[in-house]
């Protein structure tokens, strides 16, 4: 691709100039784009196929763990779903233009509040090449321009796929650079992404918290967090025990290396001796390394001796694996303290049948998403009716949870008068 030839700067500065043809473009426009894209994507099914078969044979060879294996693998039914969520981004309303809130003041001005693209988004992002594919989606349809930056890991299936995305733009009237990837991999490409001040407007990084800490210590660039996901699931003291096992589970084994999986399990201790036999046992069946406290551990039948001992780390840590740490706690105000104290801000759970339980628990969580009697693996911007997501920003400013269309917008005042000037 032509992005190899160029500089990062060069790039970034091709991204704003496009966007600034991308931010006048119709819907009508942008929706054709994203067609020709989604067409794009089952046609040259084939071809994307064998670009990210040479990526997940050579993350073999390297050792990549199982999860990551799992998320840089693309199969005929990954991209016909890459392709469906193109189609649903395209059917969403589009949210330029899309006035806020408005009201005529005293003087009679009329003041809107109307939503506008934010620019230039640069989407830095590892071993899963899906993401080259929703983000360009959204940020098309939602009028920005997109750098991305994938990892060396998925390098031949984003490139392959920048290209299905750059053709429909040309096919559709708008300008290539409008979506751009920058090849490559290393930490200083990085660095000069997170320092285009007057081309880049926002950062958005999906990776772990290496990812994070690097971009903390050089960003002069905004950056939105899509960051580690610890999620938690609690059984409360009152919860459908049946139901309590088969949210654990799928919340742990459905798909372990994302990050709304759950990377903790929380029991309430008066249904610990019952609860616990069962679902440590489902969730051992399905392969999953527990690791556990002494009160686990005490409760676990005939189990217990084979259960690894939880650290302070093990709270704290992101797995993307099948492993879980598993905690006794003594009420649902112990667990909102447990989750408060090493989630992520990301997703968290808690399985009750008590009103007053499940109220202390979503106002007392702090985190993005919060569920009650439902698993942590909804937390996901096409489950959520958003067509895809960039990412799940577990920030407070500006958006917070899935980042969809809206989130990808900020906003302008336009005021309209009848020649009023202001007195002295």
């Amino acid at each position: 691709m032509a992005a190899t030839a160029q500089s990062v700067a060069e790039i970034c500065a091709g991204a704003r100039a496009a966007s600034l043809a991308l931010a006048r473009a119709g819907t009508a426009q942008k929706d054709a784009a994203l067609e020709a894209m989604a067409l794009a994507l089952r046609d040259r099914s084939d071809e994307i196929l064998t670009a990210n078969a040479r990526d997940v044979e050579a993350g073999a060879e390297a050792g990549l763990s199982a999860a990551l294996v799992d998320r840089l693998t693309l199969t005929e039914q990954r991209v016909e779903a890459i392709a469906e969520a193109v189609q649903e981004i395209r059917a969403l309303a589009d949210p330029v233009g899309e006035t806020i809130d408005g009201h005529r003041l005293p003087n009679g001005l009329d003041l809107r509040r109307v939503r506008v693209p934010l620019g230039v988004v640069a989407v830095v992002y590892e071993a899963r090449p899906n993401v080259t594919i929703d983000c360009s989606a959204l940020c098309l349809k939602s009028g920005n321009a997109i750098v991305l930056r994938g990892s060396s890991t998925a390098a031949h299936s984003n490139a392959v796929l920048a290209s299905v995305a750059q053709g429909a733009l040309a096919a559709a009237g708008i300008p290539e650079a409008a979506i751009s990837l920058v090849a490559g991999g290393d930490r200083e490409e990085l660095r000069e992404i997170a320092t285009q001040e007057g081309l880049v407007d926002l950062v958005i990084p999906r990776g772990g918290e290496g990812l994070k800490a690097a971009l903390v210590e050089h960003a002069t660039v905004p950056v939105m967090y899509a960051a580690s996901g610890n999620c938690h699931v609690y059984v409360d003291d009152t919860a459908d025990l049946d139901e309590a096992v088969a949210i654990a589970v799928n919340a742990k084994v459905q798909r372990p290396g994302v990050c709304n999986a759950m990377e903790t399990l929380l029991v309430h201790a008066d249904v610990g001796a019952e609860l616990l036999p069962r679902v440590l046992r489902e969730l051992r069946e399905s392969g999953v390394e527990l690791r556990v406290d002494g009160r686990t551990r005490s409760l676990a039948g005939p189990l217990a001796d084979t259960l690894g001992e939880a650290t302070e780390d093990d709270w704290a840590t992101e797995y993307l694996a099948l492993i879980c740490a598993v905690r006794v706690v003594d009420s649902a105000e112990e667990a909102i303290e447990h989750v408060n104290r090493y989630g992520s801000g990301h997703s968290e759970a808690i399985v009750t049948g008590s009103t007053d339980s499940a109220r202390a628990f979503t106002s007392g969580v702090d985190a993005a998403c919060v569920y009650v009697n439902a698993s942590t693996r909804f937390t996901d911007g096409g489950v959520f009716g958003m067509g895809a997501e960039i990412g799940n920003s577990t920030q407070k400013l500006h958006a917070r949870g899935p980042i969809g269309l809206r989130e990808l917008t900020t906003y302008k005042y336009v005021i309209e008068g009848s020649g009023q000037v202001r007195p002295g």
